[in-house]
C-alpha cells in the first residue's frame, strides 16, 4: 500500500506539473592530431570522466592527421562543421585566423593563468594583435637522444658542438650501425630537425624586426650546408622517414643517435626498456654558438565554437583538463613528449607518477631542462610574424633542405630560391 502511496503521488505530480523535461545536452566536438591510438585512448577517457561529471554536455573527439589539417580545418569552417575545439600550434594558429574571425580567449587564459600559472613562453606565440587566441595546454621540444653503449664502447661522449657532432656521427657509422638518423624530405619532421640545427647556428631569425624576411644570409646557408654533411651518415632511406621511422631506427639500433621530440615509449617497448642505457643531450651547437638550442612547440585549444553555451562548455572542458589532478594524466598520454605549461602542472603528482615517466625521470627531467631554450620559427625574442603561417603550410624549410640533401642543389642557391618562395607564399 505504502507503494501505491508513492506512485499516486508521483502521478498526480506529473499531472500537476507536467512531464519534467529533457536534460538539455551541449555537444562539443574536438580537433586533435593525436592519432597514435594510446594517446586516443588517453584522451577518450579523460572526455569519458568529464562527461559522466557533466551530464549537461557531451564533449567527443575525431582525430584528424597533419598531412590533412591545414586544408581541413578552413574547409569546415567554410561548411559552417568545423569543430568547437581545436588542438594546435602557434603558425597553424595564424592560418586559422585569417580564414576564421576568433574571439580572443585572453580573460579566459587570465583566469587560468591566477590558478594555474602558466609559464610565459607557452602563452607568447598565441598573443599578438591585441589577443589571445588559444588557450596553452603542452610544450614539446627536440632533443638529441643516443644509446650510451654504443657510444661508450667508441669511447666517445655525447656531442656538444658541431664539430663534435660530426665526428660522432662517422665513428659509430659501421657494421651496419648509422651513426645519425636525419630526415630530408619536404614535412613538418623536416621542418624541425632543419631548425633545430638553424638555431644552433645564431639563424633562428627567418624575420627582420620590419617583418621582411632574412631567410637568406650566411648563417642559414652555413646550417643547411652542415646539415647536407652530417645527413652522409644517415640511413640510405631517410629521405622519406618521418618520426616513426626515425623512431623505429633507434629502437632497433641500427640508428646510434637521432634528433626527436620523445623516444620513451618506443624505447620501452621495443629498445630494452634499460633506463641507464638511453642517453639524451641537448642539440649540439656550432663551434662558435655559447649554448644549445633547439626547436620547441607550445600546443593550444582554439575555441572555434561561436554558440555562446558551446564556447561556454569548451571553456570548461578545457579547464578540467589543466587541474592538476587530471592534467598529468593528459600529459602521459604520450609519457616523455608532451611537457607542462603550467607551474602546478609540473609538479602535479598525476605526472610524476606515471610509470614511465617514473622510470625516466632523468631523461624527463633533461627534457624539460633542453626545452628552457626552446625557440620556434616566426616567433622569435617576444616577436611574432603571422607570415610565418603559409611558409610553414608549405613546408618551405623542409622543401629547401631537401633541394640541398637529395637534389644535390649548393646550398647558397637553394635558401636563396628558399627565400623567394617564401615571399611568394607570403604576398
Amino acid at each position: 500500500m505504502r507503494f501505491k502511496g508513492h506512485a499516486l503521488a508521483g502521478a498526480m505530480a506529473l499531472t500537476v506539473f507536467g512531464a519534467l523535461p529533457a536534460l538539455a545536452v551541449t555537444e562539443v566536438k574536438i580537433w586533435h592530431m593525436e592519432q597514435p591510438p594510446h594517446r586516443v585512448q588517453r584522451v577518450q577517457e579523460l572526455i569519458d570522466a568529464f562527461n559522466a561529471a557533466n551530464p549537461d554536455i557531451k564533449v567527443s573527439q575525431e582525430p584528424q592527421s597533419w598531412g590533412e589539417v591545414y586544408a581541413k580545418v578552413p574547409a569546415s569552417i567554410a561548411a559552417g562543421n568545423q569543430p568547437d575545439i581545436l588542438f594546435a600550434i602557434p603558425d597553424f594558429t595564424t592560418v586559422i585566423r585569417k580564414v576564421d574571425k576568433l574571439e580572443s580567449v585572453a580573460d579566459f587564459v587570465k583566469e587560468l593563468d591566477a590558478k594555474h600559472h602558466f609559464i610565459p613562453a607557452t602563452v607568447e606565440p598565441y598573443s599578438y594583435d591585441g589577443g589571445v587566441w588559444a588557450v596553452p595546454l603542452y610544450n614539446m621540444s627536440l632533443n638529441y637522444w643516443y644509446h650510451k653503449k654504443a657510444f661508450a664502447d667508441a669511447g666517445i661522449e655525447a656531442p656538444k658542438t658541431w664539430t663534435e657532432w660530426k665526428s660522432a656521427a662517422e665513428k659509430l657509422s659501421k657494421d651496419g650501425v648509422f651513426g645519425v638518423g636525419l630526415p630530408a624530405n619536404k614535412q613538418l619532421y623536416t621542418d624541425q630537425t632543419t631548425y633545430a640545427v638553424m638555431v644552433n647556428n645564431g639563424a633562428s631569425e627567418l624575420f627582420n624586426a620590419d617583418g621582411t624576411l632574412r631567410f637568406d644570409n650566411p648563417k642559414t646557408v652555413e646550417s643547411y650546408a652542415f646539415y647536407k654533411d652530417l645527413y652522409k651518415y644517415s640511413s640510405p632511406d631517410a629521405a622519406n622517414w618521418t618520426w616513426g621511422e626515425a623512431e623505429a631506427c633507434f629502437a632497433s639500433e641500427n640508428c646510434a643517435s637521432i634528433l626527436q621530440f620523445t623516444v620513451i615509449s618506443t624505447y620501452d617497448q621495443q629498445g630494452g626498456g634499460d633506463p641507464s642505457q638511453l642517453g639524451i643531450a641537448a642539440v649540439p651547437h656550432a663551434d662558435d654558438q655559447k649554448d644549445s638550442a633547439t626547436i620547441a612547440y607550445s600546443n593550444a585549444a582554439i575555441i572555434l565554437a561561436k554558440d555562446a553555451a558551446k564556447r561556454d562548455a569548451a571553456k570548461k572542458f578545457i579547464a578540467y583538463l589543466l587541474e592538476p589532478e587530471t592534467y598529468g594524466k593528459f600529459l602521459t598520454m604520450e609519457p616523455g613528449l608532451f611537457l607542462p605549461v603550467t607551474a602546478d602542472g609540473a609538479k602535479s603528482a598525476s605526472f610524476w607518477s606515471d610509470p614511465l615517466v617514473v622510470k625516466y625521470k632523468p631523461q624527463v627531467e633533461q627534457m624539460i631542462a633542453n626545452s628552457a631554450n626552446g625557440k620556434l620559427f616566426g616567433f622569435t625574442d617576444g616577436r611574432v610574424f603571422p607570415a610565418i603561417g603559409p611558409i610553414s603550410a608549405q613546408n618551405i624549410l623542409a622543401e629547401t633542405l631537401q633541394k640541398v640533401v637529395v637534389n644535390g642543389e649548393d646550398p647558397a642557391a637553394a635558401v636563396k630560391a628558399g627565400q623567394a618562395a617564401m615571399e611568394a607564399a607570403t604576398k
